[in-house]
This record gives structure tokens, C-alpha cells and sequence, in this order.
């Protein structure tokens, strides 16, 4: 598996009901049914992936964040996940609204275009950057909503969602010394993974995350 899938893999309490959007090769969903014994299933818009995934005997349906979340039944799971997919979805706010009706907890994963490399070469070349994490020419990439670890905080406090944890690394797993720091973490976390969940007492809109900007930058 990925680094961000083995990350998340790690956030799931064993035994829990697991939805994976954007499940790929479905690796995610068979290491948690193997090893954590979840009822974990997937949904996925790449026909080509679903077959493959069908052909291993694993639970992924054809499907479109967009819009098809929408038919899911309200508390139908315990974690919702989201990797890597966030970015390259039409309505990522919506979506986000979707999973925690849905589910409990949301997990979600994105690279971080707030990246030092990313910077450095769109400072340099006046070009869009190409890395490791962000590898496809603009004029191919699915990526239609980058955003930045500060951006999705953000958007996380416009909404009022609760960030339980929060971990930005590298491709090579790395978390030192953004652990704890935002903005830190904005600037060398190649990407970046948040366990999310609703505030009590309902929606929660406009009041804020859990942890804010200023409270998490003092955590060095």
C-alpha cells in the first residue's frame, strides 16, 4: 500500500464499517477486512479498477463521489474515506457534507500544493510544477481543485467540522518537524491526512474546527 493508505489504515478502530471512495486496486479495503476484520467496501470511478478489484473478491461498486454518495442511507458507516481523491472532485465541499452524513468519522488524504517544491518551481519557471506527488502535465491532470493543508483547515472551520487528528509527511514517511505545526507543515508536508468528524449537537456550521490555526502553530 501507499504511505497516506497504511497512515489511515492506522486512524480505523478494528471491526468498524469502512467506505472507501476512490478505492483504486481496492489495496486499502483488503487490508482492513484482512488484518482489522472491518466490514470495508468501496466505491470507485474507474471501471478498469472495479473489475480488478471484483476479480479479487472485493465489495467495490461503480461509482462518482459527486453524485452517488447521495443514495447512501445517513450513519451507514463508521469511517468514511477519501484518499488522494479530494482534489479531483467537482464539489470537494459537498462531498465533504456527504461523508459525514454518512459516516461517523471522515478521513481524508490530499497532496499539499502548499509544498516548498511546488513554490520554489512555480516561483522559478513561472510554470506549473511537476513532482513525484503532483505528476501529470496541467493539461492532463485530473487535479481540479489543488489545495493547500492551510486551505483545507480553512474549509474545515467554515464548516465546523472537529479535526480529531491531523499528520502531514512526506513520500518517504517523514513527519518531523511539522507534527505539530501548521505551518510547518504547510510548507514541507508533501501531503497530508485528517481523521475528521462533526461537532456535537449537529452540523456545527461556522464554529469553528476543533483546533484552529493560531492554537496549532504553538504546538512546536
Amino acid at each position: 500500500m501507499r504511505l497516506d493508505q497504511r497512515l489511515i489504515a492506522g486512524m480505523i478502530t478494528p471491526g468498524t464499517r469502512v467506505l472507501d471512495i476512490g478505492s483504486g486496486d481496492g489495496a486499502l479495503i483488503d487490508h482492513l477486512f484482512r488484518t482489522r476484520g472491518c466490514d470495508a467496501r468501496g466505491i470507485e470511478i474507474d471501471m478498469g479498477e472495479v473489475t480488478r478489484s471484483v476479480a479479487h473478491g472485493l465489495p467495490v461498486v461503480h461509482g462518482d463521489a459527486d453524485h452517488d454518495l447521495a443514495h447512501y442511507p445517513d450513519g451507514s458507516f463508521d469511517y468514511v474515506v477519501l484518499q488522494r481523491t479530494l482534489q479531483a472532485v467537482e464539489r470537494p465541499r459537498e462531498v465533504l457534507r456527504q461523508m459525514l452524513r454518512i459516516g461517523r468519522y471522515a478521513i481524508v488524504s490530499f497532496p499539499n500544493f502548499g509544498h516548498w517544491e511546488l513554490r520554489l518551481k512555480l516561483l522559478t519557471s513561472g510554470r506549473m510544477p511537476n513532482t513525484a506527488v503532483w505528476n501529470t502535465p496541467w493539461y492532463a491532470t485530473p487535479n481540479i481543485h489543488p489545495c493547500t493543508i492551510r486551505d483545507f483547515l480553512a474549509l474545515c472551520g467554515e464548516e465546523g467540522y472537529r479535526v480529531h487528528n491531523w499528520m502531514a509527511v512526506d513520500e518517504d514517511g517523514e513527519r518531523a518537524p511539522w507534527r505539530r505545526s501548521i505551518r510547518l507543515a504547510n510548507l514541507f508536508g508533501e501531503q497530508a491526512l485528517f481523521l475528521l468528524g462533526k461537532t456535537p449537537g449537529g452540523e456545527g456550521r461556522r464554529r469553528g474546527p476543533e483546533i484552529s490555526l493560531s492554537d496549532a502553530e504553538k504546538k512546536r
